[in-house]
């Protein structure tokens, strides 16, 4: 099988790329769930991420946003103690942000499925693209939803990790040309 060439050979991450990038997701625990994950990526590797993507289940009650958004300052200080995740506090304490702010997108759009949707009118962007190495990092659309959900409260939503969240949610398509899981 073809795959695109920064899969590696981790178990994990080549579920990952076959199963799950690039593929549209709607439901909406999977939704906030990639975006505290890319969230905690910030400055560290995917493969990192997807590694502990487990222990980031278990230890954010299964990224429910409305038992994430409640937690006090007992909880971030357990979750500090985690070693299953990565035990940064200003991304623990962004997880809690987003999650209240992901509960007021739910609020005005009815789902945050149709928030994020919205960007695109529910289209996948392709890129088509014939090498990894035209992947860029940011896009205009990445830049538009970063600017959108930092005006809403959200935190660790810089471009470059939106354009990694658009790709982990489906709304960009960016496998090469010769990938299988096209």
């Amino acid at each position: 099988m073809k795959r695109c060439s920064w899969v590696g050979a981790s178990e994990k991450m080549i579920a990952y790329h076959d199963t799950r990038w690039c593929k549209p997701e709607h439901r909406e625990n999977e939704l906030f769930a990639m975006l505290i994950l890319e969230g905690a990526q910030a400055g560290l590797s995917w493969q990192t991420i997807i590694e502990k993507e487990e222990n980031y289940r278990e230890a954010f009650d299964g990224f429910d946003p409305v038992k994430v958004a409640a937690y006090d300052e007992e909880k971030i200080s357990l979750l500090m103690k985690n070693e299953g995740i990565i035990r940064n506090r200003l991304k623990i304490c962004a997880a809690v942000t987003n999650a209240r702010a992901f509960l007021k997108v739910q609020e005005e759009f009815g789902t945050f499925d149709a928030y994020i949707w919205s960007f695109t009118d529910g289209k996948v962007i392709d890129h088509h693209l014939s090498d990894v190495s035209e992947m860029p990092a940011t896009s205009p659309l990445s830049e538009e939803v970063s600017k959108d959900l930092k005006k809403r409260g959200f935190k660790f939503v810089g471009p470059t990790i939106i354009y990694s969240y658009l790709q982990g949610i489906g709304v960009i398509n960016d496998h090469v040309a010769d990938c299988d899981f096209r």
